[in-house]
């Protein structure tokens, strides 16, 4: 029976190896931390396939010379090369998007593709992702049932800017669309939420909704450190 690898640090993706399993067969293994994506425990492993929905650390070349390591980018690829790609897109004012399998290589993000898929980019960021994690289930299990043949990507080559904290600022917003989709992109588990800040506190939000001229969103706040 063959073996496979799931690579990711997020909730999200946690029954995916389980999911496939019953679905395809095969002995299915999740990582989920980085101190257990070495070398040595890949090996022992032998994985037929690394499948990457969503890893923000880097992939040695010792592993993705040695093993099919296969990386989901949630962008339309060569557009969106880097990193936050969904906050990028939601930002740029993208409403779908293809999620992108290709090869892991050297340069980020510019492996050959194996098949894309369309997407929804309406809701907060955490049901983007369950959503993307459903489509990645069905790529998979396509790549693993029909061995598509890889093919360079094609097209103008753009390129994301890994987005920080500061970023999610809200005092950049023009509009009260703008301030919304700032809030829904930011609005998953391990990103820093949006804010407004103040002398003395800083204000998040979270699952907003909006209604045209104004936004109803959850609110904490927070005194800032003197």
């Amino acid at each position: 029976m063959k073996n496979y690898i799931i690579l990711s640090e997020k909730s999200w993706n946690k029954n995916l190896a389980s999911e496939i399993s019953s679905t395809f067969g095969g002995n299915w293994k999740l990582i989920d931390s980085r101190k257990d994506f070495n070398i040595e425990t890949i090996t022992s492993y032998d994985p037929q396939y690394i499948f990457i929905p969503h890893w923000s650390h880097y992939i040695s070349r010792e592993i993705y010379k040695n093993f099919n390591c296969v990386v989901f980018h949630i962008t339309d690829l060569p557009y969106g090369r880097g990193g936050s790609p969904l906050q990028n897109l939601i930002i740029r004012g993208h409403e779908e998007t293809n999620i992108t399998a290709i090869k892991v290589v050297e340069e980020i993000d510019a492996g050959s593709v194996y098949l894309k898929k369309s997407m929804s980019l309406l809701g907060t960021a955490h049901e983007i992702y369950l959503r993307a994690n459903d489509i990645i289930k069905k790529m998979i299990i396509e790549i693993l049932e029909n061995s598509p043949i890889l093919c360079e990507q094609s097209g103008e080559v753009t390129h994301f800017s890994r987005r920080t904290p500061k970023d999610g600022n809200l005092e950049s917003a023009n509009t009260l669309k703008q301030v919304y989709d700032m809030i829904r992109m930011l609005d998953a588990e391990d990103y820093p939420l949006a804010f407004f800040k103040t002398d003395r506190f800083t204000i998040k939000f979270s699952r907003a909704s909006f209604r045209g001229d104004s936004i109803l969103a959850d609110v904490l706040i927070e005194a800032n450190n003197e």
